[in-house]
């Protein structure tokens, strides 16, 4: 079962779960001030990668993947079944030009996610929210570029270039694919011929990082 909860109520679990004031538990977790975690409750920011890992450090049984997302269980002990994917924290275009010969910065457990590889971090705009620093893309390798679906997003090796972006067929050129970002105002269709595409890898979910 998958359990979602916004930001604030996620944060809410973690403090009852130490009976403790909103004050002593932004104390116990290193902060200064509680001020930062009013702004959570307030709907200001998200639950940042930094406070997430102040947070495990006091609770490593507390899941991270949960804390930033709601996705799966509060407790790792409480997960029935998952995997352990490779995490890579640096800018995906500079990671999955050569991933064959990268080395994970870390490993996270996560719940749900069959048939994910692993997880790259992203900074490009085209396909972010305006309040979306970063996202976390959890990512599975094609055997095939015949297995590319219409309307699904993918991170693309095209060239000396990775682009994330959804796909659309082009009418009447079946070796042509439209790349269209999210923000099309600001960022114009891509056409590219499917010949160049190295490598595809479908975006299986996303973690956006807010503004904190």
């Amino acid at each position: 079962m998958t359990n979602k909860y916004n930001n604030w109520e996620r944060l809410v679990k973690v403090i009852e779960r130490f009976d403790l004031s909103i004050n002593s538990f932004a104390h116990a977790i290193g902060l200064g001030r509680s001020e930062n975690l009013y702004h959570i409750r307030k709907g200001n920011y998200g639950i940042s990668p930094d406070l997430a890992d102040r947070i495990i450090k006091l609770d490593g049984d507390i899941d991270r993947t949960w804390l930033l997302s709601g996705v799966g269980n509060m407790l790792r002990s409480q997960t029935a079944s998952g995997e352990s994917l490779p995490f890579y924290k640096e800018e995906m275009e500079d990671i999955l030009q050569d991933i064959e010969c990268r080395e994970p910065d870390d490993h996270l457990y996560v719940p749900y996610m069959t048939g994910c590889e692993l997880i790259v971090r992203s900074f490009t705009r085209p396909m972010s929210d305006p309040v979306t620093v970063a996202n976390d893309l959890f990512l599975k390798r094609l055997s095939s570029i015949e297995d590319v679906v219409q309307g699904n997003e993918y991170v693309l090796h095209i060239g000396d270039r990775i682009i994330w972006r959804r796909i659309r067929y082009v009418k009447d050129e079946p070796q042509k694919w439209r790349l269209v970002a999210r923000n099309r105002e600001d960022f114009p269709d891509i056409l590219v011929d499917v010949n160049d595409v190295k490598v595809a890898w479908r975006v299986i979910a996303r973690i956006a990082i807010l503004e904190s």
